[in-house]
Parts: C-alpha cells; structure tokens; sequence
C-alpha cells in the first residue's frame, strides 16, 4: 500500500499544479459545475489533477476502517 510520505507530495504538487494563477482542479470543477466541461482535453485533465486526491481519499478511508472496525 502506497506510504503517506508518497501521497502528500503527490497530491500537493499533481493535484494542485498549476499554483498559478489558480490549480487546474479548481479551474476544472468551476467549469463543471457552469456546464461548461465538454473537451475531451479538460474531461482528461480534471481526472489527470483529481486522481491524486482519490488515492488519498481510499488510503485514508481504509486506515480509519482498519482502526475503527
């Protein structure tokens, strides 16, 4: 199973990058949201920066699970 220490920074800098002017996960969300998501370039890029925090997501789902039950 894949280390925290792995998943972070893997987050922080996929999953957020470009810092500037704003992440491409927010710009893509936004734009998802507007009903503006329709480019199989921007569909791809919003699954390409949401990943990193799907991992994550069921890393930490399963080590809550695992202590919990």
């Amino acid at each position: 199973m894949l280390d925290y220490r792995f998943l972070i920074p893997v987050v922080l800098l996929l999953g957020l990058a470009p810092f500037y002017p704003r992440p491409h996960l927010v710009e893509k969300v936004g734009m998802l949201m507007a009903g503006n998501l329709k480019k199989p370039i921007d569909i791809f890029d919003l699954f390409w920066h949401a990943w990193p925090f799907a991992l994550l997501s069921y890393r930490l789902f399963l080590d809550i699970r695992q202590r919990v039950g």
